[in-house]
């Protein structure tokens, strides 16, 4: 059986998400698709609107055939280890292709860019230190880096969030000598980070979650922008467990950690430096709202997304030491769905494995699943009585789901 990989977070699977799942199984003329998932931590730094068991049905539903946890330790990192962790886990799987929106949909750009890296690399990282001594953010250091030494328009534009994922994702397929072949698609109508409805029946996640989180919090206003599945089983998230989950949430926790602290602990924790913990100590002591502390706590030099990743791993207890690896490949392959057909697939491809297949969490111990396992707790905080109860019990009971035809 010939499969081909998606990298994914699906906060929550939409239009855009089913038509790339479809464009990927037909370019490839692949038989079964895998998708590696973040779980409920996502690599923006934010908790993900809804469970990784609601998102893993979602997927099943729309077509997925199997769905594996990318491990907490790379989901919510910087594109780079993101991606290192997405291609181990689709290469172990058995992947022929893997498959990527991009805004550039031009596979021999993404070649030809990673070509000039490579050759360029010493210079390169000198252009992105100095980019960076002026004040801009890391990933403005790499696209003014890169535009300053490359900027035929061969190469793919660095400063496009899919394409820089993309150009990780090759990247990370080389050093590993993965056998998978890539292929890209370019992505339709909505923008990644697109916070306004941009079509009849295409929307970036982003502007979905917006609508939702909106004022009046309709859920017919998504409707037309996710399939049936998908909207359904939003419906039934949000009855089940009393609503979605988003920082403010985790707003009271978050401060009561930064509050009860020193700058020296603080500084113990991963991505926090520079200094950067006596701003965000200043911060939390007046901010009311995440958003509130969020806006007091930005410069130009910090992005958002790097801010938020710092605020989730001081809410999840998560220090350097565990995080800073220099092994870039996860060591279990945890299961969270699949299809019959991935069943199947599973079945044959099992005995040529050679990592474990992780379908019971108290089957199998890993430093970086207890990091999972402490992430869910946490997530499961955002709601109240039975739903945190439900979240839980998810998590340490559930076994994979298996949609039957």
């Amino acid at each position: 059986m010939k499969a081909v990989g998606v990298v994914v977070e699906y906060n929550p699977f939409h239009n855009g998400h089913l038509f790339h799942l479809q464009q990927a199984k037909e370019q490839s003329g692949a038989d079964i698709a895998i998708a590696a998932m973040s779980g409920n931590f996502l690599q923006r730094g934010e908790p993900a609107l809804v469970s990784k068991w609601a998102r893993t049905k979602m997927a099943l539903d729309a077509g997925v055939d199997i769905v594996f946890e990318l491990p907490y330790r790379f989901a919510t990192q910087h594109a780079e280890i993101f991606a290192e962790g997405a291609v181990s886990i689709l290469t172990e799987a058995g992947c022929d292709t893997l498959c990527f929106g991009s805004e550039s949909g031009d596979l021999e750009a993404f070649r030809q860019t990673v070509r000039f890296l490579e050759a360029n690399n010493d210079l390169f990282q000198e252009k992105i230190r100095f980019y960076a001594a002026e004040g801009n953010s890391y990933p403005k250091s790499i696209a003014l880096a890169f535009q300053s030494l490359a900027p035929s328009e061969s190469f793919i534009d660095i400063s496009k969030p899919n394409n820089i994922l993309g150009m990780h994702y090759i990247q990370a397929m080389l050093r590993q000598e993965s056998q998978m072949t890539a292929q890209t698609i370019t992505r339709k109508s909505a923008g990644y980070h697109d916070e306004h409805f941009a079509s009849a029946t295409i929307s970036s996640a982003t502007s979905i979650r917006r609508a939702l989180f909106g004022a009046s919090g309709e859920m017919e206003a998504i409707r037309q922008y996710v399939p049936d599945s998908t909207y359904r089983q939003l419906i039934s998230y949000k009855e089940e467990f009393g609503g979605f989950h988003s920082w403010e949430n985790y707003w009271p926790f978050l401060k009561y950690r930064l509050l009860q602290s020193t700058p020296e602990e603080l500084n113990e924790f991963y991505e926090v430096e520079e200094g950067l913990e006596n701003r965000l100590l200043a911060a939390a002591a007046a901010a009311n709202s995440f958003q509130q502390f969020m806006e007091s706590i930005k410069t130009k030099r910090y992005t958002w997304t790097r801010l938020q990743r710092v605020c989730l791993h001081i809410l999840t207890n998560t220090r350097k030491d565990q995080m800073k690896t220099a092994k870039y490949k996860v060591d279990y392959l945890r299961l969270l769905g699949a299809s019959e057909k991935g069943r199947a697939y599973l079945n044959i491809r099992k005995k040529d494995l050679s990592l474990p297949l992780v379908s019971k969490l108290s089957a199998f111990s890993h430093p970086d699943l207890t990091l999972d396992t402490r992430a869910a707790r946490i997530y499961a905080l955002s709601q109240n009585g039975s739903g945190q109860e439900k979240l839980l019990a998810e998590e340490f009971a559930q076994p994979p789901i298996m949609l039957k035809s």
